[in-house]
């Protein structure tokens, strides 16, 4: 098959769903059930493999080292495509062995999802899909990792497409991705983290920028912590389809249990990517106050927005010789008044490198204008006690309210970043002294002047041209109304 026949080929599963249940709930059901076919699939390929070299040796072709992941007869896909009646029941049961034989890989990999649910799903309704997943084998040798990879990710945007304004908790603009890990430029060896990891695109991202580049990929060491157990599983199941093993991705509330400590205080790592949930109210403020990672350096953020407790938990989780961040976030974080006094601690640190402003509508399903804050631990002499500001809102491309990034975007946004100097009416190298004068106010259009292409319009000409268009309008309005009466 080829890419877009792999495509359309996984994403005819979720026609199937359609008005069974919410678009917003396939991927709950349809990533578990590519995972499951393509495990399968691999192991079954994996023992021809073995009992080839073993002249038809059968138990020398069962055994654990010659696969990647341990499939029980009786959970093996063509055993539940053999069940009639229940077969949630039957899938539920298989996925459940898989899990429990791989324990240290794929405990809890296939989610929660409600498969003996006969009201939402039929018996017909699951056969129909897993006739649908039977058409074509999804081994190695028929589907390679990149291929699949890439069609998982496919599929990542079409549930976000359909998911509404859930999407932005599980999916990354991956223009903007692209963007951020241009910036960071991740090293073989090195250990990239995610806070809030969702499906996993920004870390997989760097580990594909090193592959793209021809550098050795499988050391960089990934790890990131998803709060929804859904989706931290989609972030597990797209490492394991992209050809991904070495990485950590923990279920958990980074902000109320940090899943990776070091000599009880916080793990750090050289890169840091994230998109935090913005603004959020439900955490635990109280516990934050008194936090036992020193995570309140800069102070406590007030109960109705918790941003600044992210990024307090990005600055303690930077490795202090050459830690580096790229952290997209809405504008508020760079002026709220409630949060300056943080803001100007931050700013003392001397680690924010960059404000990257990008135009609306990169959050997804939101109509905000996005920002890239850029940190760096060890900054190069010359950036020292120097902060760039580049505005780039009208660089980006809106699509019905879908915006991207075009390569020339991204090149010219890198560019600006490496050169760090004044470019007339887009960049601005402002000193750290500078922004704390204004008291910490980070406002890209503080710094950065638009250019106004009409200044030397006189009055008498802008009130004629005013009077012009005000007849016109007359005129149309004269015509709309004699065509209704």
């Amino acid at each position: 098959m080829t890419q877009q026949q792999l495509e359309k080929y996984l994403w005819g599963a979720a026609t199937l769903l359609r008005g069974t249940i919410d678009a917003g709930d396939y991927k709950q059901y349809i990533f578990p059930l590519l995972f499951f076919k393509r495990i399968c699939d691999v192991y079954d390929e994996e023992f021809e493999k073995a009992l080839k070299e073993s002249d038809g040796d059968m138990e020398y072709a069962a055994f654990a080292e010659h696969h990647h992941f341990q499939v029980p007869e009786q959970a093996h896909w063509n055993k539940v495509r053999e069940t009639t009646t229940n077969v949630g029941m039957a899938l539920q049961e298989a996925m459940r062995e898989i899990e429990k034989a791989n324990p240290d890989t794929l405990y809890g990999i296939f989610g929660d999802a409600s498969w003996t649910n006969k009201d939402r799903l039929s018996d017909e309704t699951l056969t129909n899909l897993i006739e649908h997943y039977s058409q074509h084998k999804l081994s190695l040798s028929s589907v390679a990792d990149d291929k699949l990879g890439n069609a998982y990710e496919y599929l990542i945007k079409e549930f976000a497409d359909d998911s509404g304004h859930t999407a932005a908790e599980f999916y990354t603009n991956r223009t903007v991705v692209k963007l951020m890990t241009l910036i960071m430029n991740p090293q073989p060896g090195e250990s990239v983290y995610d806070p809030t990891c969702g499906s996993g695109g920004l870390l997989l991202n760097c580990a594909l920028h090193l592959k793209e580049e021809g550098k050795e990929y499988r050391t960089l060491k990934l790890y990131g912590q998803e709060i929804n157990l859904l989706t931290s599983a989609i972030a597990r199941m797209n490492m394991f389809m992209h050809g991904i093993e070495e990485f950590s991705i923990v279920r958990g509330d980074t902000l109320a249990n940090p899943a990776f400590l070091h000599n009880d205080a916080l793990k750090t790592f050289n890169v840091i990517l994230a998109n935090p949930p913005y603004s959020i109210k439900a955490w635990d403020q109280k516990s934050f106050a008194n936090d036992p990672y020193g995570r309140n350096l800069w102070g406590v953020p007030p109960q109705g927005c918790a941003d600044y407790a992210f990024q307090q938990h990005i600055h303690k989780s930077m490795d202090l010789d050459n830690g580096r961040y790229a952290i997209l976030w809405p504008h508020g974080i760079l002026f709220r008044d409630m949060e300056a006094e943080m803001r100007k601690k931050m700013l003392q640190e001397d680690e924010i490198e960059a404000v990257i402003g990008l135009g609306a509508n990169l959050f997804y399903n939101s109509p905000m204008e996005a920002m890239i804050l850029v940190g760096n631990n060890n900054k190069p002499p010359r950036r020292k006690g120097k902060v760039l500001f580049i505005n780039g809102k009208d660089d980006v491309i809106d699509n019905k309210g879908l915006a991207y990034l075009t390569n020339d975007h991204i090149d010219k946004f890198y560019k600006a970043y490496k050169a760090f100097e004044d470019i007339p009416h887009y960049a601005k190298v402002a000193t750290t002294e500078e922004i704390l004068s204004h008291n910490g106010n980070m406002n890209i259009n503080f710094y950065v002047k638009k250019e106004i292409s009409n200044a030397d319009l006189s009055f008498r000409k802008a009130f004629r041209e005013w009077m012009a268009s005000g007849d016109k309008l007359k005129e149309s309005m004269t015509i709309l109304f004699e065509v209704l009466q």
